[in-house]
């Protein structure tokens, strides 16, 4: 069956059932899982002379950015290890979270990506988009959702 499932996760509540699912799942048929989160990547936006006063430094930023990413996978490690699962983390900052998630999947060899959606619908749901949906849309890793 499945042998390496990647979990992306925000921190969110609704990310935390993914990592309960995705977890269950591994332990019951003997697979490893690696939890994944994709913080934004630093930008600077500026306009013809305008520079923003209150930017904060690159490094500044990545540091943050390392610490609130290490802080959110810290679920995924705690569940796993109270599950008995074999668990590795991964972080990386995108612009696009899900062509990072499934960069990800590819780059660390998962069979399967086990995540959330809010199950936005209608007009909401494509004016707002969905990270979900659009790696299941692009992925050629089998995708289990989790509401």
């Amino acid at each position: 069956m499945y042998k390496h499932i990647l979990i992306p996760v925000d921190g969110t509540p609704l990310s935390k059932k993914a990592i309960r699912e995705g977890i269950r799942l591994a332990k019951s048929c003997g697979a490893k899982v690696t939890g994944f989160f994709s913080p934004p990547e630093y930008e600077v936006l500026i306009y013809g002379e305008y520079f923003p006063p209150d930017l904060m430094p690159r490094e500044e930023y990545e540091e943050r950015a390392d610490a609130n990413a290490e802080k959110i996978l810290a679920a995924v490690r705690k569940e796993a290890d109270a599950a008995g699962v074999p668990c590795a983390t991964y972080h990386t900052a995108s612009r696009m979270p899900w062509e990072a998630i499934i960069e990800a999947a590819r780059k660390k060899r998962c069979d399967l990506i086990v995540m959330a959606s809010h199950g936005r619908k209608g007009l909401t749901g494509v004016l707002l988009g969905s990270e979900t949906t659009k790696v299941l849309t692009h992925s050629k890793i089998p995708v289990l959702v989790c509401r």
